[in-house]
């Protein structure tokens, strides 16, 4: 079967939430998600808007996700590490590449190495 490039935002609820179920079913990333998220249908819509605002600009997204992962490392006596960051990291490109192929796709792995520097950099920053 071709792979197609994410067009939409079905294609990216698609790839939302099937990162999703691979999160909530890793030994050391689910209990950060599961203490954090009470409503995941919730969740999902959320960063479905934030994924297609990112990648289509056409979705205003609202929220601070750096103030959110702030109090997550905090809930979590400060313990998020670089480790948990690749984990996620993994986890995001292997489902796009399980997914999708194409430029969005390719964008969509670029943009997420770049946030994910960037939000571990500035939880370190926030530890007081």
């Amino acid at each position: 079967m071709k792979k197609k490039d994410i067009k939409n935002r079905d294609d990216i609820k698609l790839l939302v939430s099937s990162f999703y179920d691979k999160i909530r079913a890793h030994a050391i990333l689910a209990p950060f998600f599961e203490n954090a998220i009470t409503d995941w249908e919730a969740h999902i819509e959320k960063l479905t808007d934030f994924w297609e605002a990112s990648l289509f600009l056409k979705t205003k997204f609202y929220g601070n996700p750096l103030q959110a992962h702030i109090e997550v490392d905090r809930n979590n006596n400060h313990s998020i590490t670089q480790e948990h960051f690749g984990l996620w990291l993994n986890l995001w490109i292997n489902t796009i590449d399980t997914l999708y192929k194409g430029d969005y796709a390719e964008n969509a792995k670029s943009k997420a190495r770049k946030m994910a520097s960037f939000m571990y950099i500035n939880i370190f920053s926030a530890r007081k």
